[in-house]
């Protein structure tokens, strides 16, 4: 079952690369508010039908609460926090800024007391972050004027999305994971959608054109709904520090995206970073050792 979580986990970071490009593109009409509210306004949509459908069952009363804090925590703080730092620094530096989260959640795993440290998982997660630092290589050399803001607005945004890890286990023992995110993205939606129309920014949706909804739509679907789906559903199955350590698989496959998509080079770095990444997982969850490797 833990495999399940982890490979879960490495689709949901992998697809987590194609969010920074479609959250850039949209960054020059909306503002990261407004951005927030129709990623995760329009995920709730999704993942609710989706629950009915099912009939699975809801978070019962008594979590209630606390599944609104953690929603306010992902899907309001976070998301706001991760796009504010795309406008002092660059995709790379955020990215590798982004790839402490493992790191993050095992401390605070480890002082909640909700899963201990081992030397195993400590030199996967290294290597892993290794891996995200070879694989931007010289995209980490240049930087626009005050890019440490971003840099640090982004620890502070992993930093969240580590207790958003650490604290919803004990909730997910007790809920399916299409509901529990539902509830939590309907939360983080709605506060986010009050930001916006408060200050103007909703009536902005009316000037996108229609490659601007292509890209709303894309981030609602995939980065909205079906992403944080994997990650509860992983969060379910493997433990938070696990869980984590995926998050490396994100700027290597956007990395690779750009040789696919875009004609860009394969360099040495590029592929000594996926093996590191891969490489860390591996050690990180204990892979290696039962491969005899």
């Amino acid at each position: 079952m833990e495999i399940l979580g982890v490979l879960a986990a490495m689709l949901s970071s992998a697809l987590g690369g194609t969010a920074v490009g479609a959250t850039r593109y949209l960054a020059g009409t909306l503002d990261p508010i407004t951005i927030g509210a129709v990623r995760f306004g329009g995920g709730f949509v999704v993942l609710a039908a989706m629950a009915l459908w099912r009939r699975d069952t809801w978070p019962p009363r008594r979590d209630w609460l606390g599944t609104s804090g953690l929603g306010l925590l992902f899907f309001g703080l976070f998301p706001v926090l991760f796009n504010a730092s795309l406008v002092y620094t660059t995709a790379a530096r955020g990215a590798l800024a982004l790839s402490t989260l493992p790191l993050l959640t095992m401390l605070a795993a480890a002082v909640l007391r909700i899963e201990p440290p081992s030397v195993r998982k400590i030199g996967g997660v290294l290597i892993a972050m290794a891996g995200v630092a070879a694989s931007l290589g010289t995209s980490l050399a240049t930087a626009p004027a005050g890019a440490w803001r971003g840099d640090i607005i982004m620890v502070a945004a992993a930093f969240f999305m580590a207790l958003y890890s650490v604290w919803s286990r004990p909730f997910l023992s007790r809920t399916a994971p299409i509901p529990f995110v539902a509830f939590g993205m309907g939360v983080g939606a709605v506060c986010l959608s009050a930001l916006a129309a408060s200050n103007g920014s909703l009536v902005r949706l009316a000037t996108l054109n229609a490659p601007q909804w292509i890209a709303s739509a894309y981030l609602a679907i995939v980065c909205g709904a079906f992403i944080f789906f994997l990650w509860a559903f992983a969060l379910g199955r493997a433990t938070p520090t696990l869980v984590a350590v995926s998050v490396a698989v994100n700027p290597v496959t956007a990395s690779i995206f750009g040789v696919v998509f875009l004609g860009e080079q394969v360099s040495a770095n590029l592929l000594i970073g996926l093996v590191a990444v891969l490489a860390g997982i591996a050690i990180a969850s204990g892979a290696a050792r039962r491969f005899g490797l």
